[in-house]
């Protein structure tokens, strides 16, 4: 299964193997599967204030050695993470439409209920019906429980931080599209109607309060987060764009969001950046706080083809393509937000891992974006959209529910 990355992550991290295994689906699904297993097998089973465990969590990173071993450090492992569980949910659902492996999702039914359990019963702390986080482990606990999990990636625009606990705005977008993925699981590969009602209805619900709830209107996005005092959050970020890849967001909300992503607030011509310029809190090279993510970067571009923003998901693919030629093929972690004009290359981050897994994803689903590569009814469904100056595209060894293919796209015939 995949780490993380070198040198500072060759372990385990739920969050990370999750999405690099989705990234990787169609070109190495055991990946997908091997995770599952094993991210199944460490889930939570008691309340553990020292390693945030819950029952149904799944773990957010497992380390080895004497910290770990003389109880220094809680990695043994540890639960922080609040967005690793719908994530896992969501793989779940992605496996089975790649491959129509029913069997490994029959197995890991136990596991996908107590991950439904841990969202309804410790995800929604106070509940409001939306999943918070707030460490339970003060001392070495992580502050932030998202995949923006340093220190001060959580802030209002005049750059103060917000209050505990947090609601971010892309953990509600997961638990809504992990709903509806186990909403078709449960009636098709489960059999259990009620359960599948039940989890359609919360997700109905969830997309309508939200949309209520995070909306900022006089900004024209949604909220980063609700504070502890429930209030929107202002800052403008990339996390709006994770709302378009589980489909959370309301189709005329969504059109102001992707003026936003490719405005040049959010924009730098290579890519997305986390914070926008301008923002109290933005730094070009702040780890959070304005650099461009390769994956943050694939997994907005695949919401844009979902809400049918072709060549907006087609521009922000090439410009994070064209950076990995600077790189010699090998995407970094995250580099700088500065303007593409202002630097003509992209600037690596000081500390960034390199290689990084879902860095090292980010190309396979953006290529699978360009092509429009979607399993449907048992097959795999290819809709190209390539971007200026592109005049051919080809994948090969694609593995499918159908099985294996080529796809080409451009001058040559399409393949399937």
């Amino acid at each position: 299964m995949p780490a993380a990355g070198l040198p500072w992550f060759l372990t385990l991290f739920g969050r990370d193997s999750l999405i690099t295994s989705f990234q990787a689906l169609p070109f190495a699904p055991d990946l997908a599967a091997t995770t599952l297993r094993v991210l199944a097998d460490l889930q939570g089973t008691r309340v553990d204030d020292f390693r945030d465990e819950e029952p149904g969590k799944i773990p957010h990173e497992l380390r080895f050695g004497e910290l770990t071993a003389f109880h220094e450090r809680p990695h043994s492992p540890y639960y922080g993470s609040a967005d690793a569980t719908p994530l896992f949910l969501v793989l779940i659902d992605e496996y089975e439409h790649w491959t129509g492996d029913a069997e490994l999702v029959g197995e890991l039914e136990p596991a996908a209920r107590a991950a439904l359990a841990w969202i309804d019963d410790f995800g929604d702390r106070d509940g409001d019906g939306y999943v918070e986080y707030e460490r339970r482990n003060i001392d070495s606990g992580l502050e932030n429980q998202c995949w923006k999990d340093s220190w001060n990636s959580i802030m209002w625009s005049d750059g103060t931080l917000a209050s505990l606990p947090r609601a971010t705005c892309e953990i509600q977008g997961y638990v809504y599209d992990a709903r509806r993925r186990c909403a078709r699981l449960a009636r098709e590969v489960w059999r259990d109607t009620a359960l599948a009602v039940k989890l359609d209805e919360q997700a109905d619900d969830l997309k309508q309060r939200f949309n209520r709830d995070f909306w900022l209107d006089a900004n024209g996005h949604y909220a980063l987060a609700l504070d502890g005092d429930k209030r929107r959050v202002d800052t403008l970020t990339s996390n709006i764009g994770h709302l378009l890849w589980s489909g959370i967001a309301d189709e005329a909300k969504a059109a102001l969001c992707v003026e936003h992503l490719l405005g040049d607030r959010l924009f730098s011509g290579w890519g997305v950046r986390t914070m926008a310029e301008g923002s109290g809190g933005y730094n070009p090279i702040g780890y959070h706080q304005g650099t461009v993510w390769p994956h943050d970067n694939s997994l907005i571009a695949l919401g844009l083809r979902r809400y049918g923003y072709d060549e907006a998901a087609s521009r922000l693919a090439q410009g994070i393509l064209t950076a990995a030629e600077y790189f010699l093929g090998r995407l970094p972690e995250t580099f700088a937000g500065y303007p593409r004009h202002q630097t003509n290359f992209p600037v690596e981050y000081p500390t960034a891992c390199s290689p990084q897994a879902w860095s090292s994803g980010a190309p396979l689903l953006l290529l699978r974006v360009l092509l429009g590569l979607e399993p449907r009814d048992g097959t795999v469904h290819v809709d190209p959209s390539l971007p200026a100056g592109v005049t051919q595209l080809a994948l090969y060894g694609v593995r499918g529910p159908g099985g294996v293919f080529d796809a080409v796209a451009g001058d040559l015939p399409l393949a399937v």
